[in-house]
């Protein structure tokens, strides 16, 4: 109720209501007792009259409010119908006017803050009582909805760009961002810390290792995002298409027999003698380039008056300008080769022995000379005696006799620095493994920008040779020479690029290192033959045409010419399988 009711209001509005009944003539009724009147003639010496008129009143005005309240009612479940906030409003034991107060004004954020602040410590209370008591404490509707509004502001929104790469609504209209920037980074990353551990479950690990490992997961966490958990997608079942084994099966019976007929043949050409013959005819000889001679050179046309067709009728000879012709030689430009270097090479002087002995002395002599004039200025200490034991008493003479245990311990003491001094020079001037390695290579590298020099190899069989290949392959790159080696089935070509030393290097290991003949190849026959390496060609080029040495199977002729014809140097291989048909049919007879 807004009002407090007095008894002195009360018995004031009794005595108008009664006046208001004698002026319309009507007998006034009998009120009907009540136990406030019982009370009032118990307890009290007022009269009876103002007594019946007060417990009227309050009846009437318990009703006026109740109507009222009623109203307010209404009014609040309509309120609450339009806003969802508004009906979390806690209605019980509070005063209408309070409730209207507290319905006209609008919620602010400090209200949604305090509401989350109870909502989190009735959750504490709750998780600290068990049973029934933890039942009794329930959020209010005000805490709840405040803390849906909280976890719906944590969410990350969406980001919409228009076409000028600027964040608006969904409506359209451009939104500014603004830039918060933490006071307190340390507070940040101990909650970022503990949300990342409760997620992926890292509060098990301990140590200083653990919290570093966390420290830079955690940069890039962001706790906004839910984690999806990993599924593992389940390996399905792949099943063979029918027929292709058969297919498989067919195709090597095919093979197999092509084989076969490919013998047969072979050996009917062998023994009628066109083997070798048909072999150098498949050979294709190398395409030169057509000469393409023009009809007038350039010198010719500054003379000419057309070109060489056109003739002086008077004289019956090529017409030719006179006016251009006159008493001065042109001298044509003239221009490096390509093969010679940009610098002058000069050779190096070698000395004999005695000459570099003699060398030696004037420069050791020169040296003590210039340690002898520090000394006599005083620049420099002079050295203490370089005593050993065999001139022990000539040099120290009565210091020795008085002392000689002393005088021969403190020489051996002058010995023992010399030689550390000595080892430590040694050690200082001895090269690492890097500079080691370094200096190995160097005397290895050559310079061939003015020329490559050029090897070809020819081998009867180097394919099942493992040892032999390794040792062709990785001389070649220990001597940094680049090339290719072509594996045939009757002709197996080396191809090697570099500097004459160390082609000189490569050819003893190639003809002489290698022991060739151990090895057995079948020959043309079917029948076993030594394995043998000959050297089929050598000479320059302007440059590498391979890079690092690889090794290259070719089952046909033809492939392997036109890997060489790739490289521009189709030659190489034509010379080398040329030899190799010869070299067959020279066994075969």
């Amino acid at each position: 109720m807004s009002s407090i009711i007095t008894r002195k209001d009360g018995d004031a509005d009794d005595q108008k209501l009664a006046r208001k009944r004698a002026a319309d003539g009507g007998v006034a009724e009998a009120p009907k007792k009540s136990r406030f009147d019982v009370k009032e003639k118990n307890g009290s010496e007022e009269p009876s009259a103002a007594s019946s008129l007060s417990s009227t009143q309050i009846k009437l005005m318990m009703a006026h409010a109740q109507r009222e309240i009623e109203e307010r009612k209404r009014a609040l479940s309509n309120l609450r119908d339009k806003d969802p906030l508004l009906a979390s409003l806690p209605h019980i034991g509070m005063p209408v006017a309070l409730a209207t107060q507290a319905l006209s004004k609008k919620p602010t954020p400090e209200d949604a803050d305090k509401a989350r602040k109870i909502a989190e410590l009735q959750a504490q209370i709750r998780a600290k009582l068990t049973g029934n008591l933890a039942n009794l404490i329930q959020p209010t509707a005000v805490a709840a909805a405040a803390a849906a509004a909280a976890q719906a502001q944590e969410r990350p929104k969406p980001l919409i760009l228009d076409e000028e790469g600027r964040t608006v609504d969904k409506s359209g209209r451009a939104i500014n961002i603004p830039t918060v920037t933490p006071t307190l980074k340390a507070n940040i990353r101990a909650k970022k810390r503990e949300v990342f551990q409760r997620q992926t479950g890292l509060g098990e690990r301990s140590g200083e290792a653990a919290s570093s490992a966390q420290d830079e997961a955690v940069k890039y966490f962001d706790d906004r995002i839910a984690l999806k958990p990993t599924v593992r997608t389940k390996r399905t079942l792949r099943f063979h298409e029918p027929g292709k084994f058969q297919q498989l099966a067919e195709r090597m019976r095919m093979k197999s027999q092509l084989e076969r007929l490919q013998n047969e043949i072979s050996q009917i050409a062998r023994k009628t003698g066109i083997s070798s013959a048909t072999k150098l005819a498949l050979i294709a000889p190398k395409q030169d380039m057509p000469d393409d001679v023009p009809a007038m050179e350039w010198w010719d046309s500054v003379i000419l008056t057309q070109d060489l067709e056109t003739v002086d009728e008077a004289s019956g000879k090529i017409s030719i300008r006179q006016t251009s012709i006159s008493n001065l030689i042109e001298h044509p430009t003239q221009m490096k080769p390509p093969n010679e270097p940009l610098k002058p090479v000069y050779l190096p002087v070698f000395l004999t022995k005695k000459e570099r002995k003699k060398l030696r002395r004037q420069n050791r002599r020169e040296a003590w000379k210039e340690e002898q004039e520090k000394i006599r200025l005083g620049l420099v200490a002079p050295p203490e005696p370089k005593l050993r034991i065999s001139n022990l008493m000539r040099v120290l003479g009565s210091e020795a006799v008085q002392d000689p245990t002393k005088m021969e311990q403190h020489v051996r003491e002058q010995m023992a620095k010399r030689q550390k001094a000595h080892e430590d020079a040694n050690n200082a001037r001895k090269l690492t493994s890097e500079q080691k390695s370094e200096k190995k290579q160097r005397k290895l590298r050559e310079d061939t920008s003015c020329g490559v020099h050029v090897s070809v190899y020819r081998i009867r069989d180097l394919q099942d040779n493992q040892s032999k290949k390794f040792k062709v392959e990785t001389n070649a790159k220990q001597l940094q020479m680049t090339g290719s080696v072509a594996l045939f089935r009757d002709c197996c070509v080396v191809v090697v690029e570099g500097g004459p030393k160390q082609q000189k290097k490569y050819r003893r290991l190639m003809l002489h290192r290698i022991k060739w003949e151990e090895d057995l190849a079948k020959g043309n026959d079917g029948q076993d033959v030594p394995n043998s390496c000959v050297l089929v060609w050598e000479g320059t080029s302007q440059r590498r045409h391979f890079g690092e040495i690889k090794f290259k199977v070719f089952p046909m002729e033809k492939m392997a010419r036109e890997f060489f014809q790739k490289h521009q140097v189709e030659h190489y291989w034509d010379l080398a399988y040329s030899g190799a048909v010869l070299e067959a049919s020279t066994d075969q007879q």
